[in-house]
């Protein structure tokens, strides 16, 4: 009988061990394991904290990894101030521009199964974008419509240079009059797709592949995912992506039985402490992730997520493409992803865009610690997050706050990261 306990619990202890580290350790690893020092980032939790103390902050969950394990996790502040509910580590978050990412990644992954080449003209996927115009201001006011000189490719729209905007420039009346503003869909009573085809027909801001115009591209990318995949954006997204990396809170829409884990929305306020956004209304709001359509999945910032989700998704781009020994991309693809695709088109100094990330090219010019090769973004709601494959290093930083008004904190959280660094 003590023999056959013993060998049970010697099996378990075995299978135990033999899980990756990321399976069966969701805490933290010391410091020192990773090369870097507890007693340093802990001037980063009473940075946050201080935050959060002097009003400008509801709450915020921060996340670092290394080496492939989370160094530092942690929670401060409030999810919701008012019902006194404590910020915990397993919060969900509007990631908002942070979705992008995850459906680049949908994208190569297409490509990799051989559905589609980001070469591709858009219009191969959804017709109405076959051809395309755009708006040119004339001297003196308003603006002359003008044929596009080519296709929009989906490369185009990964690297945010198909001339798409979020409905601004000249030819704002046009998109407002067809009911296309903003970045915000889960309002809508329609299907993405829908919207997409109604954009085809509306003047763009500029010519395809000739300016770094940030705006609707991804919401494209996730129809041509719908198209070219035969599914769903949610359902694509979820088996392909989500259920392979163990991204178990992250979704287009809150399940129900999830609502006392979702972050309250706050904004800062000039005058004292942050105040809480109106629970009805559009991005500036609570949103209605919850009590919605739940119709309009939206590529471009639709998505919720935890910081740990979100931490193994960027891990896995960090490990080239690889999670917990299975192959989610390949080598190649996470390199395409990461490098600069902007050529000649002017962006911030320093500074580049990839396929789903800005990236840093240099250090120096972009005047803000860090290292060459760094990929990374950010969200509406104030979140952040980069990958450093020289440092070898995940930083995420989810909270909720829009507009963010003067906080620091981005800056803070970068500087006293590296900081941390002992080795």
């Amino acid at each position: 009988m003590k023999s056959s306990f013993r060998l049970s619990l010697a099996l378990c202890l075995f299978f135990l061990l033999a899980l990756p580290v990321s399976a069966r350790d969701p805490k933290t690893v010391p410091a020192a394991q990773v090369g870097m020092s507890a007693e340093r980032l802990q001037r980063l939790t009473e940075a946050l904290n201080g935050y959060v103390n002097d009003g400008r902050l509801a709450g915020a969950v921060a996340l670092v990894r290394r080496h492939g394990k989370t160094v530092y996790l942690q929670s401060v502040g409030y999810r919701d101030i008012e019902a006194k509910s404590p910020m915990t580590d397993d919060v969900i978050f509007r990631i908002a521009s942070q979705s992008k990412a995850l459906i680049s990644t949908a994208i190569m992954i297409l490509q990799e199964e051989g559905k589609l080449l980001i070469s591709d003209p858009v219009g191969k996927y959804i017709p109405q974008f076959d051809s395309t115009t755009v708006a040119v201001p004339k001297e003196g006011g308003g603006y002359d419509i003008v044929k596009a000189k080519r296709k929009i490719t989906l490369r185009d729209l990964l690297t945010h240079t198909a001339g798409i905007g979020y409905g601004g420039g000249v030819a704002a009346d046009t998109w407002k009059a067809a009911g296309i503003t903003g970045w915000y869909f889960a309002d809508r009573d329609e299907p993405i797709a829908a919207t997409v085809e109604r954009m085809a027909s509306l003047p763009m801001e500029a010519q395809p592949g000739e300016k770094f115009v940030y705006g609707y591209n991804i919401d494209i990318l996730g129809v041509v995912i719908e198209r070219a995949s035969g599914k769903p954006l949610d359902a694509f997204m979820s088996e392909k992506v989500f259920k392979p990396l163990g991204m178990n809170d992250t979704y287009f829409y809150l399940p129900r039985e999830k609502v006392s884990r979702f972050a309250t929305v706050y904004a800062a306020n000039s005058t004292g402490p942050v105040t809480r956004a109106p629970d009805a209304g559009t991005m500036l709001a609570q949103g209605q992730y919850v009590d919605g359509p739940r119709k309009s999945f939206s590529g471009g910032a639709g998505i919720l997520s935890t910081a740990r989700d979100y931490a193994t998704f960027l891990s896995m781009i960090l490990n080239k493409g690889r999670h917990n020994g299975k192959r989610i991309l390949s080598r190649k693809s996470v390199e395409l992803m990461t490098v600069n695709h902007l050529r000649n088109i002017p962006y911030g100094e320093g500074a580049g865009f990839g396929l789903g990330f800005e990236t840093t090219e240099n250090p120096g010019a972009r005047g803000r610690i860090g290292s060459e090769g760094e990929f990374g973004w950010g969200g509406a709601y104030h979140s952040t997050y980069w990958a450093d494959p020289k440092e070898d290093l995940v930083a995420v930083y989810f909270t909720n706050l829009i507009p963010a008004g003067s906080i620091d904190d981005h800056g803070k959280l970068r500087a006293l990261i590296y900081q941390a660094l002992a080795d």
